[in-house]
């Protein structure tokens, strides 16, 4: 079930921004008012903020670390205005916490807000090395968990490898976080997808007797360039 707080969590690299920055913008659809904070005061790649002005025109609300000057913008310092949206009771909020527990550490200053009306989902990119197991996924889960306070209250299947991805992996994925799901009785709740994929997942999945829960991603974070450096030293292993 929706709640009207969203916490975004994973592991580096798992695309939980690209995910966050999709799901804003699903929510946005369904309600009037939706805003996406920005809580990855750590990572300097890849922050949902960047994307401001494309989502203030989907009539998206932004809030940020930032003091409003690009000099704080890597700066881990919390604007008091965040609390804006979650003590908002008509705004939907998608909150893009940092990677791992260390990055999630920051969710601990808003916690009296992460009741009844909040869930957190925990993404998982099967592809990498850290989440590539059960167990390696699980400890992740389980030390922010442990740093928050807050239970994970959603999986989401976000395996890919960039523009390489097929739909092997996405249901590659889905095994891995079945077997996360019946570990700790958390529910898959999304399985992500490129849109020109998910045609042939959904055939694919049928096939299979998967229910998925496809979520179709477009993707706005990572450059061509990027795409290309990323996969050209996971095949020289540099």
């Amino acid at each position: 079930m929706e709640k009207r707080i969203t916490i975004i969590t994973g592991h580096y690299g798992s695309g939980k921004t690209e995910f966050a920055i999709n799901y804003v913008m699903a929510v946005k659809k369904k309600h009037e008012s939706a805003a996406l904070i920005d809580l990855d005061i750590a990572n300097p790649y890849f922050r949902s903020r960047e994307k401001q002005g494309m989502l203030e025109n989907e009539g998206i609300a932004v809030y940020s670390n930032v003091f409003g000057y690009d000099i704080t913008a890597d700066l881990p310092a919390i604007t008091a205005e965040l609390r804006a949206p979650l003590e908002d009771e008509s705004m939907h909020a998608v909150i893009d916490a940092g990677g791992d527990d260390s990055g999630a550490r920051v969710l601990n200053q808003f916690r009296k807000y992460f009741g009844d009306g909040s869930t957190m989902l925990f993404v998982v990119n099967a592809n990498r090395p850290e989440t590539g197991t059960v167990e390696g996924a699980a400890r992740h889960m389980v030390s922010i968990m442990d740093e928050t306070g807050v239970d994970i209250g959603g999986i989401v299947n976000n395996t890919h490898m960039l523009k390489e991805t097929s739909s092997k992996d996405v249901l590659k994925g889905y095994e891995l976080c079945k077997g996360l799901s019946e570990r700790f009785g958390i529910p898959i709740l999304y399985s992500c997808c490129r849109k020109d994929l998910c045609e042939g997942l959904e055939k694919e999945a049928s096939a299979s007797g998967y229910d998925l829960g496809i979520f179709p991603l477009s993707i706005f974070m990572r450059d061509a360039w990027m795409d290309n450096n990323i996969l050209r030293r996971t095949k020289y292993g540099v």
